[in-house]
């Protein structure tokens, strides 16, 4: 992509996410409303840890597929609000000390250190919770089926056969994740997972066929693999103040990444593959789609 490009691509993309980062941050501002006794202090810590930052990625792109069916947008956000509370859980857990022991997250300091450990513990499981329930409610889609569907699918995409197998297989030893084969598979688990699960909501949300899906799905394992990558570039060359979080932790732990086997150039460029690749898969859809392409195209030009 050339400087004009990333550019205009940031600007048609600046909107759509400040609105759903706002939708996102207003409905959990409905959820998480501190009671008046003792336990105020687990809500405070929720909504330390959901309330503010973040890319509010997962969300754009729940309610991005979802538009592609004209799902309404209070259903696909609720989808996009279950997501996100899934992904914040990981984040509180991700930066314990029993994990990567993180003090800076979103550009403030993690729960446990905010709070303290136990309740870094009990925020993260909350959130954990909360996700299937906003799933089971019926205001997220009439249909019990399809309220059956989401929740089976986020738990798979959360548990052991997703994002915590791929956390898993992260704590493991350098040594053991230490090829393209191994990394790319830690990453569809610990990444992709719940990436997929926030494009292909949108298309059972909206009943949509088998075709509809499967374009989907590539989409989301291309974008997946893609947005790990920028991630590993970032880790490397990016700005703390704009991450918001502690850079170079793979390089001090020797863990193997993309960019550790492939280099910066060529890490960069196989991200740029990816892309085009999953925005192929878009054309079934059109114009409709433009979003999407957007959302996959900012993956690997963001700066956070």
């Amino acid at each position: 992509m050339t400087t004009v490009e990333i550019a205009r691509n940031v600007t048609r993309i600046d909107r759509p996410l400040a609105q759903i980062a706002a939708n996102i941050d207003a409905l959990f501002e409905q959820v998480l409303v501190l009671p008046a006794d003792p336990s105020a202090r687990l809500l405070e810590a929720m909504r330390h840890a959901a309330i503010g930052g973040g890319k509010r990625l997962r969300p754009l792109l729940a309610c991005a597929s979802a538009d592609l069916f004209a799902v309404p947008r209070s259903m696909s956000l609720s989808a996009g609000l279950a997501v996100e509370c899934i992904h914040v859980h990981s984040l509180i857990h991700d930066d314990l000390p029993c994990m990567d022991d993180d003090d800076l997250r979103r550009g403030k300091p993690t729960v446990h250190v905010a709070f303290d450990e136990a309740t870094a513990v009990l925020a993260g499981d909350s959130l954990l919770a909360l996700a299937f329930e906003i799933l089971a409610n019926p205001a997220t889609h009439p249909s019990a089926e399809v309220r059956t569907e989401l929740v089976k699918d986020l738990a798979r995409a959360a548990g052991a056969y997703g994002m915590a197998g791929g956390q898993m297989l992260d704590l493991l030893p350098p040594q053991q994740a230490a090829d393209m084969e191994a990394i790319a598979r830690l990453q569809r688990l610990k990444t992709g997972a719940l990436i997929g699960w926030s494009v292909e909501c949108g298309a059972v949300l909206g009943r949509a066929g088998t075709d509809e899906r499967l374009s989907l799905r590539g989409y989301a394992q291309n974008l997946g693999l893609a947005f790990q990558i920028a991630d590993d570039l970032l880790d490397v060359s990016g700005v703390p103040s704009s991450v918001g979080k502690r850079l170079r932790k793979d390089e001090a732990q020797g863990k193997a990444t993309f960019v550790t086997l492939l280099g910066e150039e060529r890490a960069r460029r196989q991200a740029e593959i990816l892309v085009e690749q999953a925005v192929e898969h878009l054309h079934t859809f059109g114009q409709a789609a433009e979003l999407l392409a957007a959302i996959a195209r900012f993956a690997i030009t963001r700066d956070r």
